[in-house]
């Protein structure tokens, strides 16, 4: 599976994001996407995730009410639509599949990584 992450960018505190995860090669339904951010010398940290097939989400509780992971079974793309930014979502965000339907929230249960896009918030 290779992984493609897209939509990072300069934002202003308040303001809407959206990032989009692409997926090429042998991807099938019953896999987990998730969304994954690492701020400078931070630990990597989990985000959200989706079960790809049924479409069951998982949020973390800082993300909450402000960010919204979907996915495109048709473009085999899962989107962050990330809402209410702030300066502390300041970070690289990371797309990650796990070739199971078990949702982790730490980075060893994904056996696939795209390159990070990076999220800058100002205030």
């Amino acid at each position: 599976v290779l992984l493609q992450a897209s939509g990072g960018g300069l934002i202003q505190a308040g303001g809407f994001r959206r990032l989009s995860c692409s997926a090429s090669g042998s991807f099938f339904i019953n896999y987990t996407v998730a969304w994954f951010r690492q701020a400078p010398g931070m630990e990597r940290e989990f985000v959200s995730a989706v079960k790809y097939g049924v479409g069951t989400t998982y949020y973390d509780d800082f993300v909450k009410g402000r960010f919204t992971i979907s996915r495109d079974n048709d473009k085999k793309t899962v989107y962050l639509q990330m809402n209410s930014l702030q300066p502390e979502d300041t970070a690289v965000y990371y797309c990650a599949v796990s070739s199971t339907s078990f949702i982790s929230s730490y980075p060893q249960g994904y056996n696939y990584w795209g390159l990070g896009t990076l999220v800058t918030v100002s205030s």
